[in-house]
């Protein structure tokens, strides 16, 4: 069987149609469709069934799809032995990224691996509210994901998934807030209080209803906005207290303190994902190993944000 009918077989099972599978490979939908019944064919069996307007793959089309990956991990795992030999990852690494992440680690690794001739990455950014992460590990080599609550299914698409960090959601509170003097807040502390939030279905909502339920109280969203920094902007001004991620949150100086949040799990958890067989190459093992480093070494320089000290509160 052609190898590359195989690996159109194997894009069919990923995109879910021909026209995608025709996008992603710069051809058109009848010529896949051509491909894939010559390998239909070869295999002597039927792949695909139609399914209304489209294609679906039958069971022996799965079977074979998932045997593609293998030969395509196969195939990328025996570059990559001669690519060490060589001592050289070279080539083209595309990396998706969600902005807070892309701010708090992207810059030093693009700096790090300025120093591996032959070695280029490229950094696309994506909305954090994002929950079809793994459907971009189709068009990049590395896709950093987040969730607040453990791998949703990631683990069920066959991606490799290598754990980055997990990062504190910490209450953010402007400078002077009664609360502001307490080291660890609970969700009782925040009932009745007004939130800056974010739209409706990000990460973040989801724990601002968790918040909600354990208090027993009414959090009311008086502004959701994404950025964060406009957030913190409307929390100094003390239009309503909200939640950031700790790593890349402001302090004082802006007008804002942090404070952990006990009584529920508040943490996101980092990760990367990838094809298997993109994974197997050295370019993107080597660009894979320098985000990883500075992902540990962010965390490492964080810690759990001090009380202030209380004078004259600023806000009641």
């Amino acid at each position: 069987m052609d190898v590359r009918r195989l690996d159109l077989l194997r894009e069919l099972a990923e995109r879910g149609t021909v026209h995608a599978v025709a996008e992603a490979t710069h051809r058109t939908p009848s010529a896949v469709s051509q491909q894939l019944k010559v390998l239909e064919r070869e295999a002597g069996l039927p792949l695909t069934e139609r399914r209304g307007r489209g294609l679906v793959l039958t069971d022996a089309g799965r079977a074979l799809a998932a045997s593609a990956t293998d030969v395509a991990v196969a195939i990328e795992r025996a570059t990559s032995v001669w690519d060490e030999y060589r001592n050289r990852p070279i080539g083209t690494v595309t990396v998706a990224t969600f902005p807070t992440f892309g701010q708090m680690v992207v810059p030093a690794v693009l700096r790090t691996l300025e120093a591996v001739p032959g070695l280029r990455v490229v950094v696309s950014d994506r909305d954090p509210d994002l929950e079809d992460f793994p459907d971009l590990a189709a068009d990049f080599d590395i896709v950093i994901a987040q969730a607040i609550s453990g791998e949703r299914n990631w683990v069920r698409r066959g991606l490799r998934i290598t754990q980055l960090l997990s990062e504190p959601l910490d209450v953010v509170l402007p400078v002077g807030h009664r609360l502001s003097g307490q080291t660890v807040l609970t969700p009782a502390d925040l009932a009745d209080e007004s939130w800056i939030g974010v739209p409706v279905g990000y990460p973040l909502d989801r724990l601002l209803s968790s918040i909600e339920a354990e208090s027993g109280g009414e959090l009311r969203v008086v502004q959701r906005v994404s950025d964060n920094r406009i957030a913190e902007a409307m929390v100094a001004a003390g239009l309503g207290i909200g939640l950031l991620p700790r790593y890349t949150a402001s302090g004082p100086e802006r007008g804002i303190v942090l404070r952990p949040l006990a009584g529920l799990d508040a943490t996101r958890r980092i990760v990367a994902l990838s094809r298997p067989d993109r994974a197997e190459r050295l370019a993107v093992r080597t660009v894979l190993d320098a985000i990883r480093v500075e992902a540990q070494s962010v965390a490492a320089s964080h810690t759990a944000p001090e009380p202030e000290e209380l004078t004259t509160p600023r806000w009641v």
